[in-house]
Formats: structure tokens, sequence, C-alpha cells
């Protein structure tokens, strides 16, 4: 019996070695096992050697530790794990019969496993039971399904059992089960389709459109109807420009007869300083840009500044990158710099390259081999060799507390030191090669170039995938940034054609945009029809999403005719042009806003929550603002010369980008005149009760 190929199987199949058991960095209650056995060696000396031995008792084998505490003979923290009489019983009782052998270094090894069917058009409540087959290196497999682990993508989908029985649930798509074994991972495919019928999908009218309607032709699932353009104005100018139309926008747009408006308006928007508001700001949080303390300030706000431009000028994203990894000099000459400051340390750098460039989360594999993907210790410390010359110092004369830094490429062979194995490694791109790169030269160069290649697996998807979400609320890969084999794509046509667009475009960001925007998919109803209301990964329909912390906060200053003034700052400066959270108000960060302390886009939270409700209906800030004088329900109570039908229908554009229906405009009317002895009041309360709708708070 093979220790590694037989026995840690087992551990890793009951549990014995998860993280929240004796795989945990410190172990449990005074047993240690490597992380899912991706150290057989040092379990077999934990095993063999620690407590004097006493876990395993060769004489009597039942009377092993390691044996009673599993069936529940002695008392035992995690609990029976399995049966006296079970196949895994009787296997650790025959190994530590033979001696307790850890094998031969001419064993075979596990070199990869396969799900067998690995796609499979399932119907609800079916079931399929899938085999894991295990190839070893001498050539042999295995059938290894007892010993694999299962788990589900979608759990609302599908479920798995212990045995890879894969049960489909009531709702239609697309669902993974990921099998794991011996640090391999597999994937099984089952496509539940709907069944309804198709035919009067709306006229696709570019690629994107393709691969999603044929898609959901494949899975049965109708589309909503494109959406109106009162809906489609309001919603693009929130996604692209972060702001919301004014009423003679409105009022021109939706008067506008001619057939290309809609495009238009997109190119309007993109050429717009509002554009590079909304994407400086995004970029600016996942890049960690915020100051600490006011010293930090020139270089906050400088690379805040340096990210507008590159948005506002359309910059190539691949240069864009380059230029931030490779970033080198005076943060206040180069501000680009900023980034090394704020991203300190190495093992940051690569984490964060990975997160936000690439899409991967390798953060796992900087202390062992990743559990769900096939990223190792040796794939981390090889990315960080790419960082491993980066120099610093302190500019001269700067205050002991600066931040602001010099960056420099301290000459000498790039490697970096895998801590385990104590090998020094080569800088070495994720899946390729390992590069020699001469002494004098940058290493971060190569990384660079190594990402911007247009072979690159992971480059053009990650970006297109973020971007995806950022208008759809749902990447194509979910989380947006964990791209892997067992986190599949919903949609892998979809975003095969949009990176290879990307990639043809020269990484342009705008046609990007413009290419997402333009498409019929982008342009559907967030109403659902009568079959698509339970799909959430396929874009049957637009997903409403709740406005972010700062487009909630001007928003509600743009409806009101109000300003906030930020310390500091300029007057008139939106939310969304803050170049960090320091000038943050209670009301940003009730709603959500990111402190930019991590590369991921989950920080910024979207969570509903009674504050948010709370603070819109009660707060001081919002009633202050309503009643303010010279704000918007001032004036319009003012313009006595024009008829409240008028000002109803003025305050609905503002605040809904869209004419009130005809009994919403009754009902405004009515309440006014009601209030004829406090006319300014009657328009304070409508516009409260305006701001406080769904509708006004989300993106639909």
């Amino acid at each position: 019996i093979s220790f590694q190929n037989q026995v840690v199987p087992i551990f890793t199949k009951l549990g014995c070695n998860g993280g929240g058991c004796h795989g945990k960095s410190g172990g449990q209650n005074g047993f240690k096992l490597s992380l899912l056995g991706f150290y057989p060696a040092d379990d077999f000396e934990f095993l063999r050697k620690e407590s004097r031995g006493r876990r395993i008792f060769p004489a009597v084998p039942a009377e092993s530790l390691l044996l009673k505490k599993a069936i529940g003979r002695s008392p035992h923290g995690g609990g029976k794990r399995m049966e006296a009489d079970s196949k895994e019983y009787n296997l650790l009782v025959q190994w530590i019969e033979q001696g307790m052998p850890y094998g031969g270094d001419s064993d075979p090894l596990v070199t990869g496993i396969r799900c067998v069917p690995e796609t499979r058009t399932m119907t609800q409540k079916a079931q399929q039971q899938i085999a894991v087959i295990a190839t070893y290196s001498d050539g042999s497999t295995e059938d290894v399904t007892r010993m694999a682990l299962f788990e589900p993508n979608e759990a609302e989908m599908a479920e798995c059992s212990t045995t890879g029985l894969v049960s489909t649930l009531d709702l239609a798509g697309e669902v993974a089960i990921m099998a794991r074994y011996q640090g391999q991972v597999a994937t099984f495919r089952a496509t539940i389709p709907l069944g309804a019928d198709t035919s009067n999908m709306p006229e696709p009218v570019n690629f994107v459109d393709n691969a999603v309607f044929g898609k959901l032709k494949q899975l049965g699932i109708p589309a909503s109807e494109v959406c109106d353009d009162a809906t489609f104005l309001r919603r693009v100018s929130l996604d692209i420009a972060g702001t919301m139309p004014s009423a003679a926008e409105v009022q021109s747009f939706l008067s506008d007869s001619s057939a290309d408006k809609r495009d238009r308006l997109i190119d309007r928007l993109l050429d717009s300083p509002e554009y590079a508001d909304q994407f400086a700001n995004k970029w600016n949080f996942v890049l960690r840009n915020h100051k600490v303390n006011g010293e930090d300030t020139p270089g906050t706000m400088l690379f805040h500044q340096w990210l507008w431009n590159k948005m506002y000028d359309n910059t190539p994203y691949d240069q864009f990158v380059r230029e931030i990894v490779t970033a080198s000099g005076d943060p206040q000459i180069n501000p680009a710099v900023t980034w090394y400051r704020d991203v300190d340390s190495t093992e940051e750098q690569v984490e964060d390259t990975a997160q936000l460039f690439l899409g991967l989360r390798i953060q796992c594999a900087r202390c062992h081999h990743h559990p769900f993907e096939k990223w190792s210790q040796d794939d981390y410390y090889g990315m960080a060799a790419f960082y491993g010359r980066v120099g610093k110092k302190t500019i001269p004369n700067a205050s002991t507390a600066m931040r602001d830094r010099r960056v420099f490429h301290n000459e000498g062979v790039a490697t970096a030191n895998n801590p385990r194995s104590g090998k020094a490694l080569k800088p070495t791109g994720l899946g390729t090669p390992a590069f020699d790169i001469p002494a004098d030269s940058d290493p971060r160069i190569k990384l660079a170039d190594w990402m911007s290649d247009p072979q690159n697996p992971f480059f053009a998807k990650s970006l297109v995938n973020r971007y995806w979400k950022h208008f759809f609320s749902r990447g194509i890969v979910e989380p947006e940034d964990d791209m892997r084999a067992t986190n599949p794509p919903s949609n892998p046509e979809l975003l095969d054609a949009l990176a290879a667009h990307f990639i043809q475009s020269g990484f342009d960001l705008k046609d990007l945009v413009r290419t997402i925007c333009r498409s019929r998919t982008y342009q559907l109803s967030a109403l659902p029809n009568e079959f698509n209301g339970n799909d959430k990964q396929n874009f049957s329909r637009y997903y409403p999403r709740r406005l972010s912390a700062e487009v909630l906060y001007d928003a509600f200053h743009q409806v009101t005719d109000t300003g906030e003034g930020f310390g500091g700052m300029p007057a008139g400066t939106k939310a969304l042009q803050l170049a960090d959270a320091s000038n943050s108000t209670y009301f940003l960060q009730v709603f959500g806003q990111p402190k930019g302390d991590t590369a991921c886009e989950c920080e910024r939270s979207t969570d509903a929550n009674l504050a948010q409700s709370l603070h819109l209906l009660n707060g001081k800030e919002i009633q202050e603002k309503i009643s303010r004088d010279g704000a918007r329900t001032a004036r319009l109570s003012g313009e006595t010369g024009r008829s409240n039908e008028e000002r109803i229908k003025e305050l609905y554009r503002w605040v809904f980008a869209r004419e009130p229906n005809p009994e919403e405009l009754e009902v405004a009317i009515s309440y006014i005149k009601s209030h004829e002895a406090n006319v300014r009041g009657g328009y304070e309360d409508i516009v409260w009760a305006l701001v406080n709708t769904k509708e006004f708070q989300f993106n639909h």
C-alpha cells in the first residue's frame, strides 16, 4: 500500500487535512497534517514520529489512536469520520499491518484527473453519476471516484454527493462540478435547458449578441425585450459617466427620432470628462491609492490625476499596465510610482498583479499548492522573481512620515527563493518556461511583455471580464478576479470573442465599452418575462444593481441642486472625483465606499442595510439639502408662472430620467394642491419620496 497514493487521499476525503482541521497552519490539538495532503512526506513523519509514535500501534493496528478517533472509539474534536467496517478503515489497518510503508521512488504519481463524462445535457430534477479517472506517471489509470472530493460552483442549480452523484435542482442554466484528488482538479459541466420558445429574440447587432443569444437559444431561455429610450439614457449615463442625465438631456433624447441616437449618446459619454471620473475612480481603489497621513497627499493626488488622464486620453490598456508595473523614479515626477508606495512588499506586488491584471487569485500558493488550481509555490515565487530587483529609497529631505519613495531597478540577477525547497527561481510567467534576464535588465519589463503578449491566456480575458461585470453586475466569470479551471465562464464563447476583439483593437478600453453598450444584450430590459426571472448567469435581461456610494451621493446632489464641500478640495468637487476615501462622509461610508486597502473590488460593499434606509428616510443631511434655500425644491416652488404639471415633469426627469405616467402625475399634482399654504414643503415632500424609491437608488 502506498502512503502517498492510497493513505493520504483518505485524510483528504474525510476532511482531516482541511484548512479547518489538522491541515491548518498550526495543526489541531497537537496533530498537524499538510493542507490537503500536498506534502505527503511531511505527513508521513508527523504520523510515525511525532508524539512518540503513539498515533499508530503496529502490534495491534485497531488500537492505533489514528483509527480509534476516526471511528469514534476515542474522543475526537472532529467527531466520527468513518465506520469500522468501511473500505477506508480496512485499508488503513492493512497499511499499518504492512509496517506503514511510504512507497518507493519508482511509485507512479498522479499527473492528472478527468471527469467521465465531462459534459452532459440534463433536465431539471435529474441525476448523473460521474466518475473521476486518475492518470499516473507510468501511463496507468485508476477510478478514484470514491476518494475524490466534489463541489458545485452554483449550489442553487445542482448538488453532488460524496460519491459523485450529481442532482440538478429547479433552475435552468449551466453548472460546473469541481472534482479534486491528490492536488489535481477537473470539472464536469451540466447544461440544464429550460426549453422555452426562443424564436422571438431581439435582433443581434454585434458579436456580443451572437454569443449571448446563441447560448440563450441553447438553454431555451428567451431574452427580455429591448428597454425603452428613457431607461437606456439613464442606464448608460450612470454606467459610463457615473452621472444622471439632466432634465434638458432627457427631453432632448426622448424627442430625438434618429435611428442612431443611442450610438451617438454612447460616443458622447465616452468623450466626456465624466467618463474619466467614473473609471479613474474604479481603478484608483483597486490600485490601492490612498493616503494614510496628510503628507501622503501629493503622491495620492498626482496618481489619481494620472489615472484620470489615462482614462480620458484612452491610453491602450497594455501600455497603461506597463507604465504601472515598470514604474521607476520619483512619484512627484512619475505618479505611477505611487503604486509601489501602497503595494509595498514583493508578495503584495505579485498577488495584486495576478489579481488585477490576470484575474487570478494566487495568494494560497505563497504557502502551499493552490487547493483549487494548478499553481504551486514554484509558480508563485517564479512570479515574485520579476519584482526581486525593485529598489526603493526615501526622497532626500523628505519627512520621516512621508511614504513617497523613489523606485529604481537594483541591478543584479533576478531570483526569488521558494522558502520550502530553498530553490532560487528565475522570473517565470504562470504556465511558461523561466526567462533568462540579463543582470542589467529590469525584469519587470519582461513581465509587462509577457502579460501584454496577445497569446497570454489571462491578460485580455481578465480585463474584458472585469469591465463586463461593471456593466452587467456579474462577470462572465464570477468573481471577476478568480478565473480558474474549476470556476469556468458562464459563456466561454462570449469571453473568448470579447478578449479577441479587445486584442485586435489594440487594447482600446473605450472601444470595448462602446462594443458592450451598443449590444442588444446591454440594452435589454431589466423586467423579466415569463421564463427568465430566475436566470442569474446568462444575461437574458439587465440585472439591476444599487448605485455605488459615490454615484448615488452625486445623483442626490444633482437632483436637489445642492453641493457638498469636501475639505481641502475645490468647490464643486463630486464624490466620484475624490482621490481617496479620506474625505469621506457618513453617507459614503454607510453606502459602502471602499478604503482602497485591497486589490479586490469586493471591498466595495453593495449590500443593502438598515442604516442606509434610515439615513435616506430620516438623515439630517438629506432633510437639510432637500429643504435648503436655493435648492431645486425652493426654485421650483417659486416658479409660479409654470404649471404644477410642468414642474412635476421636470422633477421626474431629474430623478428618474423619464416622464411621469398619468397616475404619478395626478397624485403629485393633487399633493401640491393640498399644500397651497406651503407649496415649497409639498415639493420637498415629493423629492424626499422620489429619492427613497428603488427606482432612484438602483440602475436598471
